[in-house]
């Protein structure tokens, strides 16, 4: 190699693939010697991207290779990948340890905690996390950039400045003043000032003694000083070259200019903002920090097999200029517009986008040696398509990893937090002890048998809060199974209980009572695999650093706390997927190579994504401050996606809805569709498939059911309650009693009007049955009933109970003051009826004056209306009074006359009022007294003519307006035939 006079920089464009041009330049310059690779080092910006130059290296070599040392300038255990270079033993003022990552966020979280106390301003333990890593962010943005937190005090603030920024900043100037002394303290540095201390000794010894082999710096997109002046000394080196990813060489100076940064303007003093936006800018502040100047850069020479044309490198480079630059389209030739090799697919959802992309990776699959590569921010579609992909049996390992949040032992812990801070309500609970760790193993079988035990019983109104009130709940419930399991979770759960229950507490003792309750749950199984090993490691480093953290905190934060670490935890998979398929996030995409690259996710907010705010500082200040602004991540994303489309083949995927909204093409896929105009290739194919994937080619909704089950399959009993069922809806009524399928209430329900009305039920009969209906019993009988419901359900109904019960307590003492006497309550008795067993359960029967009976009912709604019954419904009385007429209840004979609805609802001002579907003379269309029971048996006989006795089918919703029934509509397919017939 002949040693360059000058600064020694290459740019390989976009449309050459990196890794493989590198390696094969690298190669031919220093191959040649069989040490020659060996004695050179080369410095890269990640991991991923010393993979994927080792990957191009066994490409590019015909044999064996010693490939030289590589180093990722990104890496935290930077000074140990570089060794000796970096951090010499003999340096005479060694650099300090950086501050573990945790333990600086937990210090961080106490300081916040405490200014913000002291400012009046209290927040509980997760939000101090949440905002402790959001000044970390912003903390290390000004090392990295290093400016002085002394800044701050003289930025000259307008009065314009929100009370919100101004509080904001005051806060941040008071932590970072104390910041410091706490580093002091432990004898400790932040690591962004470790690593830029390091590069600078590196950068300073390698000027005094520039290494024996060669340096290659490359793919660096690092616009830190510290990196940009080690970039400098590399390329100043005998035997240093920087290689620049996709550097805009012929961009026209009056394009490249108006980038920035610029200087204060002489004259008025303003500075110009810059193009942040642009893909180029982050490289234009590169050189301006190298002091290098645009021209120094040559092309590098070398390419690859998987390089595409120049001319669509230039078509991609026009359609990503600066806006006001972008009225040159108009001017461009049709080659210049042309994006040949790249196709475009717009899919209607997420869902049929996932689709279409594992339909694009499965042909790359099928195609011998060929490769391709999913890049996407978006890591809910990376997983959409990783799930449809590994329905082919093809396993692809997403690089940029998923959170641990949602993993099985990130979502145990978290699940396990939940319940002890919701005191073990239902649904909590029972998402717990259904997780699939819990007793994981032969075990589980006989656990789930109890947890569906227990679940049945937790079913409807939630019961007292904690453990204690599942015990009385079940002990009301009588629910023989899961009371024998309940003692066996119970036993595993009390200890987290007590910790949890004793009020505020320091971080440590919680997360310990977290990690034993989960052990305990869940054995080794846990902490099985990537994810339960990185669990197991975030609690051991939450534990070990909790100390320097809030000294106490609430229970219920340490959820939220939880999961807002575990976000941060990336669990990548094992090696061992897909030899030649990748999905990559945008970080781990670089310097990639792929023969087709799917760009995937292109909607304006996944790709670019939408900047992230910071609570600490305002824009204004930023820019005051100099750090980056919050959209610079777009120029980023810009120069990603110009560095994907420089594959052989490229395809780019957006969907049309996002979730539950209409999505908005990205700007980048709207400026390539401008360019390229009816050049613009869609991917017609591709998008038909997907659809024609999920299209059942025609839709055939159901018809309306009407089963007719044999003679001896129709039942010869039917309850009174039941009447109205088999009429108004006949196959509501064949799928309850001839099927035998009864809806289950939802888990922590509210009290519905079923359940108030079992609870008024079970009341009365109670009173009537122990207290023999004593007036003054009536209410401690009812205030009994409460003891095991939840305080928060006991707060809201019972006032209202109460009053009814004191209209019930006074109607009852006006009738027996009017001659009445109650005869019965709560009684069963049946009678045969039309080749039929009739069966019913009154809520109580009085003795009238005359001796006639007066059937009750008590109601918590409303009433049946007279109109109902004159069409033969609600007539539940009717035939409760027919049975009594005909001697179907013991001890109780005589006519009825009397049929009344208690309804305990409200009524003007009161609670309670009696209401009758007779009238003595007929008014308001009612049923003459003497005739209800005659009209109730008529209209009962001819039911049971036609649907027990008889032959007629079980239509559904026969008589909708009076079939409110809703439980068995899914079954019957409603919503496909429902006003269709």
């Amino acid at each position: 190699m002949v040693e360059a006079k000058g600064p020694t920089l290459f740019t390989i464009p976009a449309h050459r693939a990196f890794s493989d041009a590198l390696a094969a330049g690298l190669i031919r310059q220093f191959g040649g010697d069989d040490l020659g690779l060996a004695r050179g080092l080369v410095l890269l910006p990640n991991n991923r991207a010393k993979r994927a130059l080792t990957d191009a290296f066994v490409r590019a070599s015909a044999g064996g290779l010693l490939l030289p040392r590589m180093v990722a300038l990104g890496d935290p255990a930077l000074d140990e990948a570089v060794g000796a270079a970096l951090d010499p033993a003999d340096d005479p003022v060694p650099v300090p340890p950086a501050v573990a990552p945790l333990q600086r966020r937990m210090m961080l979280a106490r300081l916040v905690s405490e200014e913000r106390a002291r400012a009046g301003q209290a927040i509980d333990a997760a939000e101090a996390v949440r905002l402790a890593g959001e000044l970390a962010r912003t903390l290390d943005q000004l090392l990295v950039e290093e400016i002085a937190p002394r800044r701050l005090r003289e930025i000259e603030l307008s009065e314009a400045m929100s009370a919100h920024w101004q509080r904001a900043l005051d806060l941040f100037a008071v932590v970072l003043d104390r910041w410091p002394a706490e580093l002091q303290r432990i004898g400790r540095i932040d690591a962004a000032e470790r690593r830029g201390v390091l590069l600078q000794r590196l950068a300073e010894r390698w000027d005094r003694t520039p290494p024996a082999g060669f340096v290659c710096a490359a793919g660096i997109t690092d616009s830190a000083p510290a990196v940009a002046r080690l970039l400098r000394c590399v390329a100043d080196s005998p035997r240093g070259m920087v290689v620049l990813a996709d550097l805009a060489t012929a961009m026209d100076e009056i394009e490249w200019q108006p980038l920035g940064p610029h200087a204060p303007d002489p004259v008025t003093g303003l500075t110009r903002r810059s193009i942040e936006t642009h893909p180029q800018f982050h490289l234009k502040l590169l050189l301006e920090r190298m002091s290098v100047n645009r021209g120094e850069v040559r092309q590098w020479r070398d390419g690859s097999d998987h390089d595409a044309t120049v001319a669509r490198g230039k078509a991609v480079a026009n359609a990503l200029a600066s806006a006001e630059f972008t009225a040159k389209w108009t001017t461009l030739g049709p080659e210049q517009r042309r994006l040949g090799g790249i196709a475009a697919a717009e899919l209607a959802t997420p869902g049929e986008e996932a689709q279409a992309i594992a339909l694009a990776l499965r042909e790359v699959a099928e195609t011998p040696g060929r490769t391709g590569a999913l890049i996407t921010p978006d890591r809910s579609l990376a997983r959409r398509v990783a799930a449809h992909c590994a329905r082919w049996g093809i396993a692809i390992d997403d690089s940029a990893g998923r959170p641990l949040s949602i993993l099985p032992s990130g979502t145990l812990l978290t699940a396990l937090a939940e319940a002890a801070t919701q005191r073990f309500a239902p649904l909590a609970l029972l998402t717990l002890l259904k997780h699939p760790l819990v007793r994981f193993g032969d075990a589980r079988r006989d656990w789930l048998d109890g947890v569906r035990a227990l679940d049945r019983v937790l079913r409807g109104p939630r019961p007292a809060a904690g453990l204690a009130g599942i015990d009385l709940h079940l002990r009301t419930a009588r629910r023989g199974e899961a009371a024998a399991w309940w003692p066996e979770a119970r036993a595993l759960l009390e200890p987290i209980e007590r910790v949890f229950d004793g009020g505020a507490r320091p971080i440590a003792e919680l997360l310990g009572a977290l990690r034993e309750a989960a052990q305990a749950l869940c054995g080794d199984a846990l902490w099985a695999g990537p994810a339960g090993r990185a669990a197991a490691e975030l609690l051991r480093e939450a534990e070990d650093h909790a100390a320097h953290g809030p000294a106490v905190i609430d229970p219920a934060s340490l959820g939220p706390l939880l999961k807002t670490l575990m976000d941060e935890v990336a669990v990548r998979p094992p090696q061992g997927g897909h030899p030649r398929l990748a999905i990559y996030g945008l970080i781990e995409a670089r310097l990639q190579t792929a023969d087709v690259m799917i760009l995937g996710g292109l909607n304006e907010g996944t790709w670019p994504g939408l900047p992230a705010p910071d609570p600490w500082l305002a824009p204004r200040i930023r820019i005051e401050l100099g750090l980056p602004g919050l959209d610079r991540g777009v120029g980023m994303a810009a120069h990603d996606l110009a560095q994907a489309l420089g594959a052989p083949a490229a395809l780019m995927t957006r969907a049309r809805r996002g979730g539950t909204q209409p999505a908005i093409a990205s700007r980048f896929w709207l400026r390539l569709q401008a360019l390229a105009g009816d050049r613009f290739e869609r991917a017609t194919a591709l998008e038909g498939w997907a659809r024609a994937l999920d299209d059942p080619g025609e839709h055939l909704p159901a018809a309306k059911p009407m089963p007719e089950p044999p003679a001896e399959r129709r039942p010869k009993a039917i309850a009174v309650t039941d009447v109205d069922r088999l009429k108004a809806d006949p196959y509501a009524f064949y799928a309850k009693r001839i099927l035998g399928l009864t809806q289950l209430d939802p888990v922590d329900a509210d009290p519905s009007a079923a359940w108030r009305g079992t609870a008024v039920h079970d009341i009365l009969e109670r009173w009537a049955r122990e207290d023999a209906c004593a007036l003054d019993k009536l209410h401690d009988r009812a205030r009994a009933r409460f003891d095991g419901v939840h305080p928060m359900q006991r707060a809201l109904w019972r006032p209202r109970l109460m009053e009814a019960i004191d209209w019930i307590v006074a109607q009852m003492g006006r009738n027996i003051d009017a001659g009445r006497t109650v005869l019965a309550v709560e009684q069963s008795g049946e009678i045969a009826i039309a080749g039929v067993t009739l069966t019913g359960k009154f809520d109580r029967i009085d003795r009238l004056p005359d001796g006639a009976l007066a059937v009750i009912d008590y109601k918590t709604g409303k009433p049946p209306s007279p109109a109902a019954v004159r069409e033969g419904f609600s007539l539940q009385l009717g035939l409760l009074g027919l049975i009594a007429e005909r001697g179907g209840y013991a001890g109780i004979a005589g006519k009825a006359r009397g049929f009344e609805y208690w309804s305990l609802s409200k009524k003007g001002d009161a609670f309670g009022y009696v209401t009758s579907p007779v009238d003595a003379e007929g008014k308001g269309d009612k049923v003459v007294p003497e005739d209800f029971t005659t009209l109730a048996a008529r209209h009962f006989s001819d039911a049971v003519a036609d649907w027990l006795t008889g032959a007629r089918a079980f239509e559904a919703k026969l008589h909708p307006d009076y079939a409110p029934y809703a439980e068995y509509d899914q079954l019957m397919r409603r919503d496909e035939w429902y006003g269709r017939e």
